[in-house]
This record gives structure tokens, sequence and C-alpha cells, in this order.
């Protein structure tokens, strides 16, 4: 008797090592959907190869692993662009962080199984999006590296969807993505069970368009002009400083409301280096506008380093100063470095420990309020959404990924600017030292054009100002919280049912 396609490739795949390998590639499939490939359609079908591997796998522990090693392929080919900093450590990392992919392997394969009926299929449309959705959960924590690559984020371009980012989030893109691949699977798998995958389909297609139409949108109301500086590849933080400084003299006469400077855009602490903080006063005078510059150097006070961003006016530091909360690990600090520190020995991770702040700020500059995150931080969603809750009318994001300028991370960590800008109705200015800065209006559409990580240069946007609540930022995370409840309904509903289950009679017994 003739063998099916995917007995076949089971077969194939007998040996640990190969179905492992394997696993691990289906599972670096969806980087591409990022940029820099930005193949924002691939998101769509780019989980069904490795979802019909997990459900062909001939154990639940087998699964299990599958679900591993597959979210360790992800994790390393999404993160692939921190290699030359962490070395081998970052595969160490892919493995740990794959692992919280276990328990969808194992779900996948207990809803789309070769003996799955149709209730499990209707199941699986759901469950499966919310279990990926717990993963994206448990990973956006900063001690496990934070939200970055979080699979709704490959949507960014795609208009309908960041309508919806202003309705649920990224992790409403996230459950709809996981959705459409979990429909596209149980078709090719389960063509006895396609009624509900292709209900699935008709459903989130018209949902879709139902939100692009009567979803409210934000009010554009007035503009302000935001001049970015970025000054590119400089050899040392003092000639990076003049060149910020020639570059900003360029706008005399041009009449900005705020000019932004990128991460780390000064190398000393302002007020241990007075002459370093007229220079800036009196570049503020020049222009007519305050400077926002972010300072990393060890405090004066001898409380160690911090990631500072600082309003600076005429008359010096004006208002209050934001230090970075949320810090990247090994970049900027080793977690338990006493066990870890050893990682400084086979890569560029941080050397000393930055000092986190403690709180966010909202910052006045002339007739504009506005609220800066440093870097990492933008990829964050919860902290744009507290932001625009206490008034800031735009984001301001200061960066740098000089450390990557050839690889895929300046466009994914800009691309991340539209998103937050589309679920908060706040326009995003995402300023850079080596690029790639852009500047995103209320909706998550670019303004002006973007500067690319070859230029050295001074851009001024004229940023259109929104007014409104969106629904993400009145209602918060219920796209997760809600994912949660129902995979712990479920939880509870099979743990029920494997208590009631009748034990097996046993031999000589009467059934």
């Amino acid at each position: 008797m003739s063998l099916t396609v995917e007995e076949r490739v089971t077969a194939r795949l007998a040996s640990p090592w190969k179905r492992g390998g394997a696993a691990a590639l289906a599972g670096a499939v969806p980087a591409l959907a990022f940029p820099a490939p930005s193949l924002w359609w691939l998101a769509y079908v780019a989980l069904v190869p490795w979802m019909l591997l997990i459900r062909s796998a001939p154990t639940p522990k087998r699964a299990a692993l599958d679900g591993w090693f597959g979210g360790a392929g992800f994790m390393l080919a999404v993160h692939h662009w921190l290699l030359p900093s962490l070395n081998v450590f970052i595969v160490v990392l892919a493995l740990i962080l794959g692992a919280l992919w276990a328990p969808w392997g194992w779900l996948v394969r207990r809803l789309l199984g070769q003996d799955a009926g149709r209730a499990q299929v209707a199941s699986a449309l759901v469950l499966v999006p919310c279990g990926w959705l717990m993963v994206e959960l448990v990973r956006s924590w900063q001690g496990l590296g934070g939200p970055w690559g979080l699979l709704g984020a490959s949507q960014w371009e795609v208009r309908p969807a960041l309508r919806l980012a202003s309705l649920g989030g990224v992790w409403l893109l996230s459950f709809l993505v996981v959705l459409l691949n979990t429909s596209v699977a149980a078709l090719v798998a389960r063509p006895g069970a396609r009624r509900p995958a292709v209900a699935a389909l008709v459903v989130t297609a018209v949902a879709t368009s139902v939100v692009w139409w009567w979803a409210p949108r934000p009010q554009q109301s007035g503009s302000v002009r935001v001049a970015v500086v970025q000054p590119g590849v400089m050899p040392t933080a003092e000639s990076r400083l003049d060149r910020e400084i020639a570059l900003t003299q360029q706008l005399a006469g041009s009449h900005p409301d705020l000019v932004v400077w990128g991460e780390s855009s000064v190398g000393v602490d302002l007020s241990s280096h007075p002459a370093v903080a007229d220079r800036l006063a009196s570049l503020s005078a020049s222009i007519g506008a305050d400077l926002l510059v972010n300072v990393d150097a060890p405090k004066a006070d001898g409380s160690g380093i911090s990631k500072t961003s600082e309003l600076i006016g005429p008359d010096g530091v004006t208002g209050p100063t934001y230090d970075k909360m949320r810090l990247v690990p090994f970049g900027e600090y080793i977690p338990m470095r006493s066990v870890l520190g050893w990682a400084t020995s086979v890569g560029k991770a941080a050397d000393q420990n930055r000092r986190p702040g403690k709180h966010q700020v909202v910052m006045d500059a002339p007739g504009l309020r506005f609220a800066p995150l440093v870097c990492f931080e933008t990829a964050f969603p919860d902290m744009s959404r507290h932001l625009a809750g206490d008034g800031a009318q735009v984001l301001v994001a200061q960066s740098s990924t000089s450390s990557f300028q050839d690889s895929w991370a300046p466009a994914q960590h800009a691309s991340l600017a539209a998103l937050r800008a589309a679920e908060t109705w706040r326009p995003m200015v995402h300023a850079t030292l080596t690029g790639i800065s852009a500047v995103y209006d209320g909706n998550g559409h670019a303004v002006g054009h973007r500067v690319g990580t070859g230029s050295s240069t001074t851009t001024l946007y004229r940023v259109p100002l929104s007014t409104g609540v969106s629904p993400y930022v009145r209602f918060g995370d219920w796209v997760p919280h809600l994912a949660l409840l129902l995979v712990l309904v479920s939880a509870a509903y099979e743990a029920t049912r494997l208590v009631r289950r009748p034990a097996p009679a046993l031999p000589g017994q009467s059934p």
C-alpha cells in the first residue's frame, strides 16, 4: 500500500536529529516576514510547515520537542544580528527561550493531530492562537529578552492591520496571523474538517473589512515641526558631539519646535561638564528650539551609568529628565552577573551594568507635550500606551543601533514606531545616531522620508498631531488577557475530563 506524503515525510525524519533540525528550519521561516526582507504576506502561512511537522509527531513528547526546537529556530533567526555581540551565547539563549514553545507544540498536536475531529479543529482555531499569545506574553518580560519579534509586528506596513492595532495592539495582529496559519494547516491536514477552517477564514476577512471601514480613527489637530539629527558613524563621542552640533546649527532660521538627537548622543554628564552644557544651551538659543539629547555617562553623584534623556533650552536643562527603564539584557546589563559574567569574554556584552530608571516622564517644550522612549523600549506596547494616556502629544524614540549597521536590526527597529503610533493614535519620531530614522503619524503611516544608515544629516519633519483616545489605550491588553482566560478554561476542562475518565477494567473484571 502506498504511503501518503505525510507518512513519507515522517519516515524520512525518523531520526531525532533530522526531525529537530527540520523543526528549527521550519520555525525560522516566519523571520522572513520582518524587515529587512519584509515579506509581510509570508506571515499568513509561515507557521504552516512547522505546524504540519508538529501534528505528525508520533507522541505528545515529540510534539513538544518539535515546538521547542522550532521556537529556538525562530528566536535565532529573528535575533541573528546579535551574533557578533553575543557570539555562541545567542544559541544558548535561543534554546532557553525556545522551550516556551514546547507546550504550544503539544497543543497543536492535541487539536490538529491525525485523530482530530471537526470539534477539535474548531477548538484549535481559537486555542492555538491563544497558546501562541501566551508564549509572546511570557517572553515579553524584560528579563527574558523582551517583545522583539512579536509575530503581529511583521504587519507594520499593512494599513488594515494598523487599524486593527488601534483596537487590540500588536497582540490582536499576532492572534489573527496565527489564526490564518491554523486555518490553512487544518485545510491541508484535515480536509474532512474543512468547514470550521473555511468559516474562520471568512470571518477573519469580514471582520478585518468591517474594522477598516467602521473603526474609530484619530482626528488631526494641527502639526509641529520636529527636526531629527543623525550624525552617522563617528569614531569617538567627542567627534559625534561636534558633528551633532554642526548639523543642528544648519537648522537656524527653519523654526523647529523640537530638535531630537539619538541615544547616547552626549558622552559626558552635563552637571560635571559645564562647558558642554553651555554649548548646548547656546545652540538651543541660536536655533530657537529646545534640544532633546541622551546622556550615556557616569553620573556626577557616583550612582552609576544611566541612559538619560534631557531637554536642553537656552538656560540649560529644563524640566524633568528620564532614565531608560528597560535595559537590553547583555547589551546594557548582564542578568545575574556573578553567574553569567563570562559572557563578556565571548562577545560584546556589557562590561558594566547600566542603572534603570524608575518611572516614565512626559516633557514640555514650548507648545508641545512629548514623551521620550529610549531604543529597546519601543518594543514594549505598554510603555507607549501609558505615555499616551498621560497626555503625550508626540512619542519620541531615541535610538542608536550603530553596532548593527549592516544587519536587519535598523529596519526592524524603525518599523516598531509605526505600530506604536497606530496603537496609541500618537505620532512617533524615531531618531537614531546612525539610521534608520523615521517618523509616523497617528495612523502609523510614514511622514516624509526615512533617513537610511548611510546618511549623516538633519531632517525637518512637519508632524501632524492627533486627538482622541484609541481603544487600545483605553482598554489596554485585553487580547492577551482574554486569551489567557480561554487557555485556563480549556485547561480546566481537560483536567476535569481526565479526572472523570473511567479507570480501565482489570483482567477478569466485568466492564
